[in-house]
């Protein structure tokens, strides 16, 4: 009886291999016929970019996954720890103040944040191109790059909530 069931599971499995090349010479196909439409090359360009030419989808997924989840891990952890910093100090300071220790001159830190307010906005003008030209690049990076940025964004919020 063993017999008997090695040539229908050969068929099988031979059935479920060309079901599933079928099925990949069919996402292929519509990932070309995407890339041929006029909105898709408005939105991410002619081509995918270098990455698309070196690696396969899946590979990209996982190298953007990866180091995004990496990215989200060390974002949260560092955002706890620099909170915590934060409002440990204000906390402390706040204490100090309400007990005697140290007395805040409000004119003076008014006039400071003030002539802050003053300098940024001087610098807020002279960054400006620069800052645009970043958000450029930064652009045509993620048009580029579309697969590697979604798995990156993806990890990213993983590593985040992990």
């Amino acid at each position: 009886m063993a017999s008997e069931d090695t040539p229908a599971q050969s068929k099988m499995a031979n059935r479920d291999k060309e079901l599933e090349e079928e099925i990949y010479d069919k996402v292929v196909d519509l990932t070309e016929y995407a890339k041929r439409q006029r909105w898709w090359n408005r939105l991410f360009g002619k081509n995918s970019g270098p990455l698309a030419e070196k690696y396969s989808v899946a590979t990209q997924l996982a190298i953007g996954g990866a180091s995004g989840w990496c990215a989200g891990y060390l974002f949260q952890k560092v955002g706890k720890v620099a909170a915590t910093s934060v409002g440990g100090g204000l906390l402390l300071l706040q204490i100090a103040n309400n007990s005697g220790y140290i007395q805040v001159d409000w004119k003076r830190v008014e006039k400071d944040v003030n002539k802050a307010k003053k300098q940024l906005k001087k610098g807020t003008n002279k960054a400006g191109p620069e800052i645009n030209t970043f958000v450029e690049k930064s652009t045509e990076f993620v048009k580029k790059n579309i697969v590697v940025t979604s798995g990156f964004i993806g990890g990213f919020l993983l590593g985040l909530a992990s």
